[in-house]
Parts: structure tokens; sequence; C-alpha cells
């Protein structure tokens, strides 16, 4: 991150995001049910960054649409940072409509407040500058991947939610893509939840980390990172990857 003569205000109000789910049960077809989530409880500050971590099926996911509103059958409770704010969403597929261009999708999604924004520094970060009038068929999945994170954060949320972004690229293109989503994010903070697997990712772009065991979920710990993004190094990364692990055993970096 590179240093500013003042500071960036962050996106949204000063609110964490807080959120407690003490149950969150599934049914199979036959009407057994099935403990996703026994109890997660976690905050992010404002404008920060937070990544979910832990094993396939632990509830990340779920962890996520009950965040969005998308899955309301929960005991628990949730704080959003801005009461009526926007969030927004960056899923595993793009999810971008076809018959539209590049900006087409980004603007449809602006709220009525934000429509005819200025939309070229945004495009520049992300690489989009040439792509504005590309339609999603001729792009490659890392470039519809920065369409989506594009979409993201135009409508200026004051949360943004991120469910394994990078899955599924080659890892350069996932690189490329974790600087311009750091750089991005950095020019207008807003609080960040991401989901991955991948630990050295996490360690590249979050603040914190909430380490989640097997289902039925429970908050394992959290891992506070307070080196600045500038100075996590390859020498930095192995030494916290060593540190990490020996914290948190069985952890797959």
């Amino acid at each position: 991150m590179s240093n500013r003569s003042k500071p960036i205000p962050p996106a949204g109000a000063p609110g964490p995001l807080d959120v407690l789910i003490r149950d969150k049960t599934f049914r199979t077809v036959e009407g057994t049910p099935l403990p996703a989530i026994a109890e997660i409880a976690f905050a992010v500050p404002p404008a920060s960054f937070a990544t979910l971590i832990g094993p396939s099926g632990c509830g990340k996911t779920t962890t996520l649409r009950i965040i969005l509103g998308l899955d309301t059958d929960f005991s628990g409770h949730l704080s959003l940072p801005e009461k009526d704010g926007r969030v927004a969403a960056v899923f595993q597929e793009p999810r971008l409509l076809p018959w539209r261009t590049v900006e087409e999708n980004v603007r449809l999604a602006l709220p009525a407040k934000l429509e005819g924004s200025d939309l070229d520094a945004l495009f520049a970060t992300l690489g989009l500058a040439e792509m504005r009038g590309r339609y999603p068929g001729e792009l490659s999945l890392g470039l519809a991947r920065r369409v989506a994170i594009a979409r993201a954060f135009a409508i200026e949320p004051s949360l943004i939610l991120l469910d394994e972004p990078f899955v599924s690229l080659d890892e350069p293109t996932a690189t490329r893509l974790r600087a311009l989503l750091t750089e991005v994010w950095s020019a207008r903070p807003t609080t960040a939840l991401m989901v991955t697997h991948n630990l050295r990712e996490a360690l590249e772009l979050s603040d914190r980390i909430v380490f989640l065991t097997e289902r039925p979920a429970r908050v394992r710990g959290v891992y506070e990172i307070n080196t600045p993004r500038s100075e996590r190094d390859p020498a930095w990364r192995e030494a916290t990857l060593a540190a990490v692990a020996e914290r948190f055993s069985g952890v797959a970096s």
C-alpha cells in the first residue's frame, strides 16, 4: 500500500460487522436434521478486511448467505456496519449478464443516487479501461472476475462479502487479481469479509483471520495481523505461516 499525505476516509458508517450465529441446521430430504453451525461469533472492525477459513462444508458460505439476508432460518443476530447501508457480494462465479457490455454490467448495479458516476478510476485500477465495451463471452475468467469486483465496489458499499473470489484461477492470475483487489480496496477501505481455503491468500489480504472448526462449526480462534500490507514480503509470509501452523495445527497453506 502506498504512503499517503492524508488518510483516505473509510466507506460507510463507523460500526463493525458483528455476527452471532448460535445455531444453523439444515434438513435432509428425509427430514433428518443436519447441524451446520453450532455457534459462530466474531466481529469485523470498520474499514478492515477479515477472512473466514475452515474445512470444506463447515458453514463458511452459509455464514455469508446469512449476512446477505439470503438465509434467515437461524438462531442468533447480526449487526451490519451501517443501517440501511449497501452490501456488495463477489461470488465464485462472476454472474455477468452475457447480453450486456462490461460497463453496462457494472452500471446496472448502481443505486439511483450513483447513476452517472465516473467509473474511470475504478476501471483503470482494475485494468478494465480497454474492456468497457466488451461482452462477457469475450473475457477470460480472470477478467470476468475483475468485472465482478468492479461491480461490487462501484456501488460504494458499507460492507463487501467475497466468496472465494480467486478459486480455480492459475496462481499468476490469482496473484495479479489479489494485488488489484488490495489496490482498489485500499483506495477507499470498506468493511470486508472473505471466505477462502487459501491461507497464504488470507495472510496477504487480511487484518484478521477467523478459523472455524469442522461442521457443526465453531470459532477455533482468531489470528490478528498488524503488519502493513506493504511489508508482507515472502520472508514475512513464510514466518507467519509457520506461526499460524504452530497455533492452528492442521490448517492447510
